[in-house]
This record gives structure tokens, sequence and C-alpha cells, in this order.
């Protein structure tokens, strides 16, 4: 039973935070400053005007950079705007605690 976590609608708030609206009716700012030293695609975001260009990708509900080359899914992102664990179903399959651990989706 996964809860219904898609984002609907999103406002910058400066430097890199966002402030997510998930489809529930939850609302919170998720700093992605932390994306910043985890390499890979994320080092695209040390170009602040690369990381303003966000969208919605209404299908999957996803947060995404760029031509999609950069998402993160909602689930993450619903943990990061409310505070709160990320669901078992997701650590379970990680090694390392989930609020160290942000997992781009790929």
């Amino acid at each position: 039973n996964v809860m219904l976590k898609d984002v609907v609608s999103t406002v910058y708030k400066g430097g890199y935070k966002i402030e997510v609206t998930f489809e529930d009716g939850v609302t919170g700012i998720v700093d992605f400053s932390k994306y910043l030293n985890q390499g890979g695609v994320f080092d695209k975001f040390e170009d602040i005007d690369f990381f303003k260009d966000f969208s919605i990708n209404k299908e999957l509900g996803v947060l995404t950079w760029g031509d999609e080359e950069v998402d993160i899914a909602p689930e993450t992102l619903y943990a990061e705007a409310t505070n709160s664990p990320l669901p078992d179903w997701m650590t379970q399959q990680q090694d390392s605690p989930p609020n160290l651990s942000l997992q781009p989706t790929s």
C-alpha cells in the first residue's frame, strides 16, 4: 500500500530550496544543497541556473532537471519535506541509514 506522494506543484525558494506540494496535500521545503556532494549527475547542481530550471514530470510525479537527466523520487522528496523516514520498502534496499543516503533514481 504505497501512499500517493506524487509532486503536484513546486515553488522555488532561493538557493537550493524548493517548496514541494504532494498530491495528498502535504507541503514542505526541501534543501537540495546536500546533493552537491553526491557527485555524478548531481554535479550539475553546482550551476545554480541548471538547478533553478526544474520541472515536474506529471506522469511519474517526480521532480526533474535538464532533459530529465536528473530526477529525484517523490518518496525521497516526501521524507525530506516532512522530516519523516523513508517508507520501509525503500530503506530495506539500502545498507546505510536513510537519513544519510539520498539515492538518485536511475
